[in-house]
């Protein structure tokens, strides 16, 4: 019997929380369906159908959003989303808009100002959000500062400006600057010896440390090794911050993220600590970031073992936060040894240094895994060959192994990824806007159709997961890339047959991360019965400008049911 004729009009069991009507329902189920009006009853979908119908599922106490032709539409899943890095960086006080060193000098002046004696002052890098990039010219003296300028703005404070994450910008090397008093607390002098040949103390002509440190790796060494007595984010700062990122992730239409790098027990932990709260506003999926040591292949096997309850299959958790599946990569370098010995601080990381193992214990490891069905993430395409050999050992289709940041790959690697029925999750920011002409080149006349080639993965059947890395925080931009494929140095489309529609990338950044996070009876698609997690936007993604898409902010996102984000006027219902 329908509502329409049998709900009792003041009967709250029959009334839904939350109906939004008047709209445009972009459902993205597999039917495409469109709608009027959608309705929320405890945290999942009540029904989705036109306004008149939903007339009978509103009671006294149901919150009523009245659309006004605006669209709703699932929320984004980042496929490789690196979130709890997004509020720390409100942690470290600023650099950017600085035009000159003396104006550098006059910021940490006031920081030191108001700072104990003695006290650490460590701030963000210089440059700005969200690449930090330095520049030849980005001061008016022509030069970059040291420790004599950061002398100048205090001598009873440590003072060290860090540097940037290097994949920010992919800009080598790397700087760290630090003042006198940082460098004697450090134990840096004209006989001190780098750490690494990759880490360089630069001296002046006369030998003595200019207060310069350059690193000729993307992932920071100095602040480990040589500074890993300076304040380090804390776990306090990681729980305090999440909900900020959260909510910062929430403001661009993400309500689901897959951290496919790696999670180090620092991370886990906050992020448990949020979910104990009930404040979690956006879903996680996490994979394990093992800090392997000096760990044998025996090891491997003996740990595997006692974390297959946990990490196999769909892992351990609820629909708010779960972890399952380990990452890997092949590294066994000295640096990433140096990295780890500050452990469990791992900075702007948020994974375990010492996840990666040579490539014969990488095998060893995921040969492992897939007989145990704990499924593999990594990065980069020197695992494909060993996906592919453990494959021909212990078949992994229907384990959903992971393989993220994929630069370029041929039919032969796009075959050989559906036939054992890997998820690729990509970075078109960097791939495409921001490195697309370089990497052209890279691969040469004949290949454009390598770089980043979605079009040719989806046409193989293979599931293609939208992630930004968190370079920029909004899965917008991926969308834009992945249908524009324009490159932001000459506005060149690169390689226009991989372009895809805008309902492909919109289920690559929905259904596709669902499937990805083992969630795909649960969000990705609006259908009844399946988790409110929604947007309201003021304009169709699938019609609008396509220039205007990258730049899409909802009006609303609603997780689990309850407004996590709300930009409308005060008549409308404010966040929960």
């Amino acid at each position: 019997m329908s509502a329409s004729t049998s709900s009792p009009i003041n009967d709250p069991r029959l009334h839904d929380d939350t109906v939004l009507r008047g709209g445009h329902i972009l459902t993205l189920d597999k039917r495409s369906t469109t709608a009027e009006a959608i309705s929320i009853r405890g945290g999942r979908i009540g029904a989705i159908g036109g306004s008149a119908d939903l007339r009978d599922r509103i009671g006294p106490a149901t919150r009523v959003i009245e659309l006004g032709g605006r669209t709703v539409m699932p929320g984004l899943i980042d496929g490789h989303a690196h979130l709890d890095r997004e509020g720390l960086k409100a942690e470290l006080p600023s650099l950017a808009g600085l035009r000159s060193i003396e104006q550098l000098v006059e910021r940490l002046r006031a920081l030191a100002a108001k700072a104990a004696s003695g006290e650490w002052i460590v701030t963000m890098p210089l440059g700005e959000a969200p690449e930090w990039r330095r520049e030849d010219d980005m001061f008016a003296e022509g030069r970059m500062p040291d420790r004599h300028d950061l002398d100048r703005a205090s001598t009873n404070h440590p003072i060290l400006i860090r540097c940037a994450w290097g994949y920010w910008s992919r800009q080598l090397p790397l700087m760290t600057i630090a003042n006198s008093a940082a460098l004697e607390l450090a134990g840096i002098g004209r006989e001190t010896k780098s750490p690494s040949p990759k880490l360089e103390i630069e001296r002046d002509a006369r030998g003595e440390p200019t207060g310069r440190l350059l690193e000729f790796e993307p992932q920071p060494l100095a602040e480990f090794t040589l500074f890993r007595h300076a304040p380090h984010f804390n776990q306090d700062d990681r729980i305090r911050t999440l909900t900020r990122s959260m909510q910062m992730y929430n403001a661009v239409g993400t309500t689901s993220v897959f951290e496919g790098h790696g999670a180090a027990p620092e991370v886990l932990a906050a992020w448990q600590k949020i979910r104990e709260r009930n404040r979690q506003t956006v879903r996680g999926h996490l994979v394990f970031s093992p800090s392997w040591g000096q760990s044998s292949e025996d090891d491997i096997r003996t740990m595997l073992r006692d974390w297959l309850r946990w990490l196999s299959g769909k892992g351990l958790g609820d629909e708010w936060l779960r972890m399952s599946g380990i990452y890997t990569e092949i590294d066994d370098s000295p640096e990433s040894r140096l990295r780890a010995s500050c452990s469990p601080r791992t900075g702007w990381a948020g994974f375990c240094y010492d996840a990666g193992l040579s490539r014969e214990a990488v095998k060893t490891l995921m040969i492992e895994s897939a007989r145990a069905g704990i499924r593999v993430s990594g990065v980069f395409a020197d695992l494909l060959e060993l996906y592919s050999e453990v494959d021909r050992e212990v078949p992994i289709a229907g384990q959903r192994w992971v393989i993220a940041h994929q630069i370029s790959l041929t039919r032969e690697q796009i075959a050989r990824i559906h036939d054992m029925g890997v998820v690729v999750t990509t970075h078109t920011s960097a791939h495409i806007w921001k490195r697309g002409a370089e990497l052209m080149k890279q691969l040469g006349p004949g290949r454009e159709n390598e770089l980043c080639p979605i079009r040719s993965m989806l046409d193989a059947g293979v599931t293609v997961s939208l992630g930004t890395d968190n370079v920029p925080i909004t899965l917008w931009n991926s969308v834009w890339n992945a249908v524009s494929r324009i490159e932001r140095k000459e506005g060149a489309v690169l390689a226009p047959e991989q372009r895809i529609s805008r309902e492909q990338a919109l289920r690559c950044a929905t259904n596709n991360g669902a499937y990805l996070c083992f969630a795909e009876n649960d969000t990705g698609s609006l259908e009844p019965g399946r988790l409110a997690d929604m947007l309201v936007l003021d304009e169709n993604p699938l019609t609008m400008p396509e220039e205007k898409i990258r730049d899409i902010a909802p009006r609303i996102t609603i997780a689990g049911g309850k407004i996590a984000w709300n930009t409308l006027d005060s008549k409308n219902p404010t966040p929960d």
